[in-house]
């Protein structure tokens, strides 16, 4: 059949279904109306019309934005700022078959009931809905998308506030495998990060001067980080050469990078009676295990190097650069203060006020 015109567009028949055609920009546009009715294609006609008297882009060209090419803007914005690629697998296992425009704020929804209930946090998950809400931002930028459906935030946990105290640091370190005893250790005077520790190599560390220098690209901040090495330390260096066995990195396990090693971790701390710290899949928990009450992270060693510094009173300045903090506003939200120190806090300041033999109190 013949196109009948409507405007600057027409309709068409392609076998038993009905098609539109109209320019913009230019450019012309054929989509089908998906329908055999007639007046379905010319409402969507007029519909395509209407937006582009108005400037806008046609709806056919956002409608062939699928949830991959969200996903490649995405990764290509991280490459090119040298961040670390966001983890999507989830997304990607949820979303792939979808285009974009059918990413609506109910299927968002189920998006994270099934998130939550294969035993994800919320602020796994949160991270998850930044990475897709991010991706939806780009394709905007780019003009790919003329919107974004509401992504919710859900509610999360106030920070850990958790910090080793010397005695618990002491029990830990006797209860865990050799291997890990120097990461340990280099955590609890450092605080350095987990990722950060477990990525030096030898050539990085300068016995003879007493130094450590890692890269920009192995921290967070993207800065390099030097640190100087106390005895403890040196004597910890050369304990871990003793052990090279020709392995580029100086803490291993026989050999190789040290890499999982939450299940060591939790027997070590249940061990020492500190609790779990870390969640495991639940089909390798013991049902006893579930009624322990939730104990240190790896990451607790950072807050209590922020800590020990603090103490130690060294300025603030050097002890960012030695941690790798870089805004105070993160640095004091680790600056851990416990109910020991506020009770030595009271009988300091009582020491003083009882030296002023001139100050009246409320008993006098």
């Amino acid at each position: 059949m013949a196109k009948r015109d409507y405007g600057t567009g027409t309709v068409y028949l392609r076998g038993k279904t009905w098609w539109l055609q109209y320019y913009a920009r230019g450019k012309v546009y054929q989509e089908s109306a998906k329908s055999k009715k007639k007046m379905v294609a010319v409402e969507l006609l007029k519909q395509r019309l209407g937006d582009i008297s108005q400037g806008k882009t046609p709806g056919v060209h956002f409608e062939k934005v699928r949830y991959e090419d969200m996903e490649s803007l995405l990764v290509t914005n991280y490459e090119h700022k040298g961040q670390k690629r966001p983890r999507i697998n989830h997304l990607k296992d949820f979303f792939k078959k979808f285009r974009a425009v059918d990413i609506k704020s109910d299927l968002i929804e189920n998006f994270i009931n099934a998130r939550q209930k294969a035993g994800a946090g919320n602020g796994t998950i949160n991270r998850e809905l930044a990475a897709l809400k991010r991706m939806f931002n780009l394709a905007i930028q780019s003009e790919r998308l003329p919107s974004r459906p509401h992504i919710p935030m859900l509610k999360e946990a106030p920070p850990r506030k958790g910090f080793f105290e010397h005695k618990d640091y002491l029990a830990l370190l006797e209860k865990l495998p050799d291997y890990m005893r120097g990461i340990v250790t280099f955590a609890y005077r450092t605080g350095w990060r987990i990722d950060e520790i477990r990525n030096i190599i030898w050539n990085m560390v300068d016995i003879n001067e007493r130094l450590i220098k890692i890269p920009g690209d192995m921290t967070k901040n993207k800065e390099p980080r030097t640190i100087y090495m106390d005895d403890a330390l040196l004597k910890l260096m050369r304990h871990q050469g003793l052990k090279r066995k020709g392995c580029e990195y100086v803490f291993h396990r026989n050999g190789e990078q040290v890499k999982d090693f939450r299940f060591i971790w939790n027997n070590a701390c249940r061990d020492a009676g500190l609790g779990y710290g870390y969640k495991l899949n639940q089909r390798y928990v013991k049902k006893w295990e579930s009624a322990l009450s939730s104990g240190p992270m790896m990451h607790d060693f950072r807050r209590t190097a922020v800590r020990n510094l603090s103490r130690s009173m060294i300025s603030q300045a050097v002890a960012m650069k030695i941690t790798g903090h870089k805004t105070t506003s993160v640095y004091r939200r680790y600056d851990i203060v416990s109910k020991d120190d506020l009770e030595r806090a009271a009988r300091q300041q009582e020491e003083y006020l009882n030296g002023k033999t001139t100050t009246k109190t409320a008993t006098n």
